[in-house]
């Protein structure tokens, strides 16, 4: 069991994670996977939420693709890192699992690397995962913009976490699927939830992708 993000990632942590090139590969592949799945108009800067953005190293990808970012992490040390790196988003100390603290239809659209998992944590016996699912979900609903869409590259510890999140996401009001990128792989078997808020004039750009239905 790791112990909670907000402690796990004390400063050398921080570092030792965004310093290293293979984690700032990996996220920078998920994160333009997230972007490619989004299917946002091209060549137009988007106002974007990253949810539990760590060092911004998704937002660094966001910024190169001319968008506008809001990063919101639990993790002092890594915005801390964020800031020493002199990322272009504004960077808010926040925990998810109280819901996204931004005015209703502030955002086009949203995207989460390897963050939502932990809201099924109940590290303390105060943090219940099926209400914080429930107000992270209900906040993301309303702080996007009608037709607004939501990418979250997550690892579930099991099928049960993904029925969890998949469940309160729907209770909210979200449209929503998870996709599957490499299933046969154990190692680099990757989980998108998405999600949308009512009906987009540029649907999700799903492929040839099976967007695979989870069971209420």
């Amino acid at each position: 069991q790791l112990a909670p993000p907000e402690i796990f990632y004390n400063d050398s942590e921080s570092h030792k994670y965004t310093g290293s090139t293979r984690v700032q590969h990996i996220q920078a592949k998920m994160t333009f996977r997230a972007l490619e799945i989004l299917n946002l108009e091209p060549g137009v800067p988007h106002y974007l939420l990253d949810v539990g953005c760590g060092s911004g190293l998704s937002g660094e990808i966001l910024t190169e693709e001319g968008h506008i970012w809001v990063g919101m992490d639990i993790a002092p040390s890594m915005l801390a890192t964020g800031l020493d790196r002199d990322v272009e988003g504004d960077l808010f100390l926040a925990d998810m699992g109280c819901g996204v603290p931004f005015r209703a239809g502030t955002f086009d659209a949203s995207i989460s690397i390897s963050a939502i998992q932990w809201l099924c944590n109940a590290d303390t016996s105060s943090n219940e995962p099926k209400l914080r699912l429930a107000r992270f979900f209900s906040t993301l609903y309303s702080s996007l913009k009608r037709g607004g869409k939501f990418v979250g590259q997550f690892y579930p510890a099991n099928e049960d976490q993904i029925v969890q999140i998949t469940s309160a996401a729907k209770v909210a009001g979200f449209q929503c699927g998870v996709v599957i990128d490499e299933p046969e792989s154990k190692k680099n078997k990757k989980h998108y939830l998405v999600l949308t808020a009512g009906s987009s004039d540029r649907p999700l750009n799903l492929g040839e992708m099976e967007i695979e239905s989870v069971r209420p």
